[in-house]
């Protein structure tokens, strides 16, 4: 039996291989435990070879399944997460002292987010912060609750249809859903349109899983009729695309496609009797305490969220022309 005192490491050419071993045991899978390291298995295994080696004992056991840990490994494991911590918090304390924040920061979002607010985050961190470096992933909210749940994504931004929030989630603005059109499409000529007539629009939607889908589909039985779409997209680029292209209606917060709006190429009305309105909400990745850098983006996240949601929209529908006329 090999103890674990007797196990004997370079402890700065074994740190990353330490992490890399508890990342392993967590997930009991190499394949599912380098996309969370973001490395390739090929890579992994080595590294988890090489640090099996200066133990002088078998860490895993290997299965058709995974990996679990063998005697060994689960001697050393609680011991592995305390140098861990400590580890993690002595850098965060390094960092702390300086004056330069630095880090990488993942955040995840709904495309029709992603496309209102990530350019205004860079630009700001660009001209503040350079050392803070941001990685963008795009998701439906069932892949950005489990991307910040693994520990893959340290800030996410999510719309929700219901209150009270789940536990964790802090609110930041609410925004009304429009029905978004081609220029000179009736259904959408005036600045607002009765969520009835989205029964009688040629309609596009997402498909299920899809909270407003969901919640379209509520406010549409108890409205009384029934909303049949002719398609069903959850892309963006595809919504916009058969709106501008294809005469479709499709259903969409204006800040989605304020570009669009501004170069005449979609024009826009707010579902109103009733309105379909959501509460765009953050939350943090599970793995790990925010650090700096994490600390700052979502700052920023919050001022240019709220600045977003609360400038008028840019547009060029044609009800808007005549009242400048």
């Amino acid at each position: 039996m090999t103890k674990a005192s007797s196990i004997r490491l370079d402890a700065t050419a074994s740190l990353l291989r330490l992490r890399m071993f508890a990342v392993v045991a967590e997930e009991g899978s190499l394949t599912r435990a380098a996309v969370h390291l973001d490395s390739d298995v090929a890579a992994l295994s080595r590294q988890i070879s090489a640090l099996e080696q200066q133990c002088g004992t078998r860490l895993f056991n290997r299965t058709g399944r995974g990996v679990s840990l063998s005697e060994a490994g689960l001697r050393i494991y609680p011991q592995v997460q305390a140098l861990l911590a400590e580890a993690s918090l002595l850098e965060e304390t390094i960092r702390e002292q300086a004056d330069v924040v630095r880090g990488s920061v993942t955040l995840v979002m709904m495309p029709s987010i992603a496309a209102t607010l990530v350019g205004r985050v860079f630009t700001v961190l660009r001209d503040t912060h350079p050392d803070v470096h941001i990685k963008v992933m795009e998701g439906a909210s069932g892949k950005v609750v489990e991307w910040l749940a693994d520990g893959r994504a340290d800030i996410g931004l999510l719309y929700r249809y219901k209150l009270p929030l789940p536990r964790g989630e802090e609110a930041l603005a609410s925004v009304d859903a429009h029905l978004v059109g081609p220029p000179g499409d009736r259904a959408t000529a005036n600045e607002t349109v009765d969520f009835r007539a989205l029964a009688s629009v040629p309609l596009v939607l997402p498909s299920y899983p899809n909270g407003l889908r969901r919640e379209l589909d509520t406010l549409a039985r108890t409205a009384g009729i029934v909303l049949a779409p002719v398609l069903e997209s959850e892309s963006l680029a595809l919504l916009k695309s058969l709106a501008m292209n294809h005469g479709l209606n499709v259903v969409l917060s204006v800040h989605a496609i304020e570009e669009e709006l501004a170069a005449g190429k979609l024009q826009a009305s707010r579902i109103v009797g009733p309105s379909v309105r959501s509460t765009i909400s953050i939350a943090f990745g599970k793995a790990k305490s925010p650090g700096r850098a994490v600390e700052l983006v979502s700052r920023s996240i919050r001022r240019l969220l709220t600045e977003v949601v609360h400038e008028p929209p840019l547009g060029n529908r044609p009800h808007e022309q005549s009242a400048r006329s």
